[in-house]
């Protein structure tokens, strides 16, 4: 993982993903230094990374007082219980929905949840944060976050694209990338992550983005993107066209043995 100051507010812990026929996928968590710091989700799983060391080159982990899950996927989750332990004061902000879903495999102490839907506001001592139901999601118990003190969208999955390369995954600007690949990359994910989108009725999926144009944010910041600065109309129309492309299909049996047959003998 890398980390950088995005804005004089919020800071991304940076990691990523190769996605074998899609491409490379940022994982980012953020940072919000606030009053009451909060982190933004809690990065991968896997066995080589640590996300507490991570987060302790951007703030002193027993400094953070919350921690917001986006949604109770395991690329959000991956540092949660490590972070509790080197976070005593903190309390985890999610929905009821996904305290049950985590309760399946590692349940939260109750007594360190805050329970928040959309639509509903956090007080962290020097702003407020709202959460909101983003137009794309992967996870029912999804809730981003729109941060009053900065201007900034935090918008889990929602925005993200696979990019081409893994200089791209971990860039500071999303528009490092080409207009025409992100538009590619951001439509691609919108089928892969959120298929039910070809099911919906195009003028109420377009209202769902007027709280976003209403809120008008300085700044998106997407787990699977890297920051975008200053084009959020852009963005929005670009999604709008979700409903009308063609479904993903990923690779089946066949592809997988033909893929396995390129690899080198261990």
């Amino acid at each position: 993982m890398k980390s950088y100051r995005a804005s004089t507010d919020i800071s991304v812990l940076n990691d990523y993903l190769e996605v074998p026929g899609l491409g490379f996928l940022a994982v980012n968590a953020f940072v919000i230094h606030a009053a009451e710091p909060v982190v933004v989700d809690t990065g991968l799983g896997l066995p080589d990374r640590d996300f507490v060391a991570s987060l302790a080159e951007v703030i002193d982990p027993a400094d953070v007082r919350w921690i917001w899950l986006t949604h109770p996927d395991r690329d959000h989750t991956g540092g949660l219980f490590a972070l509790l332990d080197a976070a005593p004061r903190a309390r985890v902000v999610t929905t009821f929905l996904g305290l049950g879903i985590m309760s399946t495999e590692n349940p939260l102490p109750l007594d360190r949840v805050y329970l928040l839907n959309p639509g509903q506001s956090l007080d962290v001592g020097d702003r407020i944060l709202t959460g909101f139901r983003p137009p794309l999601f992967d996870n029912p118990a999804t809730v981003g976050i729109l941060d009053a003190g900065s201007g900034a969208c935090l918008s889990s999955d929602c925005f993200g694209a696979p990019l081409a390369t893994a200089a791209l995954a971990s860039a500071q600007d999303a528009e490092e990338a080409s207009p025409e690949e992100l538009r590619a990359g951001q439509l691609l994910w919108a089928t892969v992550d959120s298929p039910w989108v070809h099911a919906v009725d195009s003028a109420k999926f377009a209202a769902t983005f007027q709280p976003l144009r209403d809120f008008g944010p300085s700044a998106i910041f997407s787990t699977h993107l890297p920051p975008a600065t200053g084009a959020s109309a852009t963005m929005f129309d670009r999604l709008l066209e979700a409903p009308q492309t063609g479904p993903f299909t990923g690779p089946d049996q066949a592809a997988l043995e033909q893929m396995l047959r390129t690899f080198e003998p261990v």
